[in-house]
């Protein structure tokens, strides 16, 4: 009778753990998805935003290069002044390394990362 029991007891705890391991692996895959959603939505969103912007910016730069020319008369020069205020940049944030910029693209991943 009391192996009986325990044997009852035995196939109910094997059950019991196959469901819950079955649940758990439901819930990962549900979060795997969420995670991979969230993420995907945020590189699709920055993707289409860097294009925009850099549409905007190479507009822009045509146009402040065509103005610059127009006032001295020179349409190459105006266009090496702007590609030279480029260079410049470029040359301060590398020496700066944008830490922030860092430090914000971390802060953002791990509010993502660990916000469930």
């Amino acid at each position: 009778m009391a192996f009986e029991e325990l044997k009852e007891s035995t196939q109910q705890i094997q059950e019991e753990t196959k469901a819950y391991v079955e649940s758990t692996v439901q819930y990962y895959k549900l979060w795997g998805f969420q995670f991979v959603m969230k993420s995907t939505r945020m590189i699709v969103r920055f993707l289409l935003l860097g294009f925009f912007l850099m549409i905007a910016l190479l507009f822009g730069s045509v146009a402040a290069a065509l103005a610059i020319g127009n006032a001295i008369d020179s349409i190459a020069l105006g266009f090496l002044i702007v590609a030279g205020a480029y260079f410049v940049l470029i040359i301060l944030i590398s020496f700066l390394r944008l830490k922030f910029v860092e430090r914000r693209f971390v802060r953002g991943f791990s509010k993502l990362f660990f916000d469930n």
